[in-house]
């Protein structure tokens, strides 16, 4: 079979361009472990910043090369948790969200790769400015915080930008990318790999509660929404610009359009929507996936996703796409 070979592949020391998103509350060890097991590079989610779960989870993923991801913002908070974390040789050190500046350094002297997440042409010059090894146009499709760019456009645009300014940074696209065409397009518009979120997060691997992961199977591309009330309700005070795409249900119906009173009600409704979230309750707390929903089927081992992405895109970037030329 037709495998894809370029310089994020021998940069990682990879079979396959794809990556997995480090995504809060899903992306463990586990899966991080999996998908580098198959092929490609798994990220552990470092969230908002807890060393006990970090460590625990690292030592899940023993045994393989992984990377790890932050919420810039929030670990400026508490700089310390990077040190910890580089000392288990991460991979790669993924910053999303706020300022690179301050841990690129850092980063970059344990010798791992910087990876920086960008969600608008501002951050890809804040990527290029930190020589970043890796640049991930992110766009809105995606599940989970993000901004407003729709990945078709936003991905040629960073490569034209990367082209011109930092060549030897590396770019990833990332928004709605769930299968071998998603893969095959990403290349095809510049990208040298893809960040795949939604996708793994609808995985036997993931952290994610069963009773969530059969909501998406029953979504399709509509079923989703960018919203802030997911961030009020757990009293999260992300930065302005980001919001959350998750499914829509009665939480987001009752809320979206009315979160002055839910800054209100945030003592009564946040415990509440935590305790929901604990329950798996798919319609009374935050489902946090992305429009590729509509290309999810079924809930499956990474391993058997990740080969079959990387496959697929081989064969449609090999010709076999039923399109000939005249």
């Amino acid at each position: 079979m037709p495998t894809i070979s370029n310089r994020l592949t021998r940069t990682l020391n990879i079979e396959h361009p794809i990556l997995s998103a480090p995504m809060a509350f899903a992306s463990g060890g586990a899966l991080a472990a999996a998908v580098s097991a198959a092929g490609g590079l798994g990220l552990i989610g470092g969230g908002y910043g807890d060393s006990t779960w970090l460590d625990q989870e690292f030592d899940l993923a023993a045994g393989q090369r992984v990377g790890v991801g932050f919420i810039t913002w929030s670990l400026r908070k508490s700089p310390s948790l990077l040190t910890e974390v580089l000392k288990r040789r991460p991979a790669a050190v993924m910053l999303s969200f706020g300022d690179p500046r301050p841990f690129v350094e850092e980063i970059r002297g344990a010798g791992a790769l910087v990876i920086c997440q960008c969600q608008n042409v501002d951050h890809i010059w804040d990527a290029i400015d930190v020589g970043a090894d890796i640049v991930v146009a992110q766009g809105a499709e995606a599940g989970g915080h993000g901004s407003l760019r729709g990945t078709l456009p936003f991905v040629p645009e960073a490569a034209d930008l990367l082209a011109a300014h930092s060549p030897k940074s590396m770019l990833l696209a990332a928004g709605g990318i769930a299968d071998g065409r998603g893969l095959a397009a990403a290349l095809m518009l510049g990208a040298d790999g893809v960040l795949v979120g939604t996708r793994l997060w609808a995985s036997s691997d993931a952290l994610v509660h069963r009773r969530h992961q059969e909501a998406i199977v029953e979504a399709n591309g509509d079923g989703t929404i960018r919203t802030t009330v997911v961030d009020i309700a757990r009293q999260i005070p992300w930065p302005r610009g980001f919001t959350a795409r998750v499914r829509r249900n009665a939480f987001v119906q009752r809320w979206h359009g009315r979160e002055n009173e839910l800054e209100q009600n945030a003592a009564i409704e946040g415990p509440r929507y935590r305790q929901a979230f604990a329950e798996g309750d798919p319609d009374n707390t935050g489902v946090w996936f992305g429009e590729a929903a509509g290309l999810i089927g079924a809930i499956e081992p990474a391993s058997v996703i990740v080969k079959r992405m990387a496959a697929d895109a081989a064969d449609l970037l090999a010709g076999h796409a039923g399109t000939t030329l005249a």
